[in-house]
């Protein structure tokens, strides 16, 4: 052997594991039966968000690095595929805890006061790193939601929302896409024509449709216009910036048409691992909102129309963050701006090599 023996039992710390499920209502004099199963839960759930945290990290380093190591793409991608992997299985944990019913749960309610799952620092270090800003959150009773915590995990929160996030690493690595201006391939040009041809095309449809009356046509003709003036709003870096600042979009101009490059021709080689990444931040928040919308959904199903422990609306506060706690929603959003495959600009054969895998 190269190096000292160990015990199972020694390396997992199990000792030291198995006695940090201490029940208040037992300390209490009031042993609930189920508290056992709520205190592991939510201890697995710290365990889950630890491990995320430290995948997220690893991949904040790579997008750090100038430049970025191409190698470490398909790597950066395995470790957000990891995190999905984690978010899908923390979701089940939801079905074992709802094999305790309301009245179980009122068993130790009280003794939990005021405690609150909002006070997990390491699902707030996760929702940073992603990417949510605090002028994005909701107010939780009416004041930041980092005030909530210790004086120490205040100030980590701080220091992580003073860096970059994975949303920000990623803006400044779509802002370079490569092929965007290019002397070969005059991508935008050509997108314009395309996305014109496009409307026009449903125009024509609208007009020469005999069993449309002359009402629904002027108002199917006036939604035509208003997704047309959407599209076009994306090729005028002023215009685009004015919908930035309303909220519309949170990509930079240049992220946004490296992005759009990518979702239309992520059938080239070079653009497989991007379009994977794209596609996987967008698995994460989905996951994070179905495991909000999951929570919200027990806590009225456990509390009804009480308040939580932790004095928020309960389930009325969760619900609302369920909609508003989300990161990626410019991945989301860019289908609106995909044309058919088939209207897609073809590429010139000697950028297509370029865009290939050469030996």
């Amino acid at each position: 052997m190269k190096h000292p023996p160990i015990h199972y039992h020694d390396y997992l710390k199990i000792d030291q594991l198995l006695s940090a499920q201490k029940r208040r209502s037992e300390e209490l004099g009031n042993p609930a039966h189920d508290e056992l199963l709520f205190i592991t839960v939510h201890q697995a759930y710290e365990l889950w968000f630890k491990q995320i945290i430290f995948e997220i990290d690893s991949v904040l380093e790579i997008f750090s690095a100038h430049p970025i190591a191409e190698k470490n793409m398909a790597l950066a991608s395995a470790r957000i595929d990891r995190v999905i992997s984690i978010l899908k299985l923390i979701m089940g944990q939801i079905d074992v805890m709802e094999t305790m019913t309301p009245l179980d749960f009122l068993e130790f309610r009280d003794y939990l006061y005021p405690a609150s799952g909002f006070q997990s620092v390491q699902f707030r270090l996760i929702e940073t790193k992603l990417g949510l800003k605090e002028k994005e959150r909701l107010l939780y009773n009416q004041t930041p939601f980092y005030q909530h915590l210790p004086e120490p995990q205040q100030k980590l929160v701080k220091e992580v929302m003073s860096k970059e996030s994975l949303f920000e690493l990623i803006d400044k690595w779509l802002a370079r896409t490569p092929f965007l201006q290019n002397k070969e391939f005059d991508f935008w040009g050509l997108y314009k024509t395309a996305v014109t041809q496009m409307f026009e095309g449903d125009r024509q449809t609208v007009k020469m449709n005999p069993q449309l009356p002359e009402e629904v046509k002027k108002k199917n003709l006036e939604m035509i216009d208003a997704s047309e003036k959407t599209f076009h709003a994306t090729f005028s870096e002023e215009d685009y910036k004015k919908l930035q600042e309303q909220g519309h979009f949170h990509l930079s101009f240049k992220a946004f048409h490296g992005a759009l490059l990518i979702y239309l021709y992520r059938d080239q080689p070079i653009f497989h691992v991007p379009f994977k990444i794209l596609s996987s931040l967008m698995d994460i928040d989905e996951l994070l909102t179905q495991w909000r919308y999951r929570h919200a959904l027990m806590a009225h199903r456990m509390l009804g129309q009480k308040i939580g422990t932790g004095g928020s609306s309960g389930h009325t506060y969760l619900k609302a963050a369920t909609d508003k706690h989300k990161v990626f929603t410019d991945f989301f959003n860019l289908s609106t701006f995909l044309i058919p495959r088939s209207k897609v600009p073809p590429l010139p054969e000697s950028l297509q090599s370029k865009m290939n895998f050469n030996y």
